[in-house]
């Protein structure tokens, strides 16, 4: 590796992790100003407020991502290129291509960090971030609870009509047994329970009608205590649980929401997406930064912060635009993660050969 590679992997790092470090407080910050009367009104203790700010650090990071990575190479790109490094550089021999390894090299590495911190560092931050938020500032439901059906196993569906997450309880159960895609029996109660004290499900109301052959058989009971092939949270797992598992439990928990036939299965599934695109998004938001600071400009290194502060923020408002879309209709997951990063690389390798000339 030569001198001028090392030279600009350093500065690239260096730069990256400034840009962190300078913005990450100023996030902090803005987002106390914003809750700082939440904190007052609801006594939030001083240790549960650090935790938080510990966990929105890597929130935050990982939100704002692309604009740290478009800051740090158009800021030493941009000083390169009004120092007539990069016209020294070129004027050497060197091809533009060339000239791009090491800022290819730093990206990698940047990648993988994010790679490895999107699969086993964030999840387990945003857990705790989601669950400070609603406990202590949003305090809305933090599940779906209204007209929930699930298939718990090859055989058996469930439904209820809504779900209490604090009584552990739930109104208008129904059990459905399939064999052969016959129904064989079903059990109905007018509210369903977990009692803890008893490790059992508590039914009200109770009505199992077995059907054989021609004929139907009815059981009711005003209270039966039983056990079931699902947990009372199965009914209505948190709205944010997605993107609070690591690698191999997000995807055992998809296969089961799959399964079960989970309405939010699109949802779980762009989280997944997003953990693998969002590293290959900066190699790509690498080479847009290059080609956009390579060269001086009129007005010099403020024209291309500018220039790139606007297109990070392009990229994440499509990002955002294609997970709504995701999250509110039929929109396919994989394209709702990726598709900003195919239309910003297609952009990148425009204006790269633009910047070649």
């Amino acid at each position: 590796m030569k001198i001028i590679d090392r030279y600009i992997i350093k500065k690239y790092l260096s730069t990256f992790v400034v840009m962190i470090f300078l913005f990450i407080p100023i996030g902090i910050m803005v987002d106390m100003a914003e809750k700082i009367d939440k904190f007052k009104e609801n006594e939030v203790p001083s240790d549960a407020i650090i935790s938080y700010y510990l966990d929105f650090t890597w929130y935050f990071g990982n939100l704002l991502f692309p604009i740290f990575l478009f800051l740090a190479v158009i800021w030493f790109t941009s000083k390169l290129a009004n120092n007539t490094e990069i016209i020294a550089l070129l004027s050497s021999g060197i091809s533009f291509s060339r000239f791009l390894r090491p800022y290819l090299i730093s990206a990698g590495f940047i990648a993988l960090f994010a790679f490895l911190a999107g699969m086993f560092i964030v999840p387990k931050s945003n857990s705790s971030f989601n669950e400070f938020i609603y406990k202590h500032i949003d305090k809305k439901s933090e599940r779906q609870t209204q007209n929930l059906y699930k298939q718990i196993n090859p055989n058996e569906f469930i439904f209820v009509s809504n779900y209490d997450p604090i009584r552990k309880s739930a109104n208008n159960f129904t059990l459905e047994h399939f064999e052969d895609n016959q129904m064989t029996f079903k059990i109905q109660s007018s509210s369903i329970r977990w009692v803890d004290q008893d490790s059992v499900f508590r039914l009200s109301a109770y009505i199992k009608r077995t059907i054989k052959g021609d004929q139907e058989l009815y059981h009711r009971k005003s209270r039966l205590d039983t056990l079931f092939d699902f947990k009372i949270e199965d009914l209505a797992p948190v709205n944010y649980k997605a993107e609070t598992l690591t690698f191999g439990p997000l995807n055992d928990f998809i296969e089961q929401e799959r399964q079960g036939g989970s309405v939010m299965i699109n949802s779980h599934l762009l989280v997944r997406h997003k953990r693998w695109s969002l590293p290959f998004s900066a190699f790509v938001l690498t080479l847009i930064g290059v080609a956009v600071s390579s060269f001086k400009r009129r007005g010099g290194m403020g024209v291309n912060l500018a220039f790139g502060i606007s297109l990070g923020f392009l990229f994440i408002f499509f990002d955002k635009i294609f997970s709504v879309m995701v999250n509110k209709s039929n929109f396919s997951p994989l394209l709702g993660a990726w598709l900003p990063v195919f239309m910003f690389g297609i952009l990148a390798l425009f204006m790269i050969r633009q910047a070649k000339r």
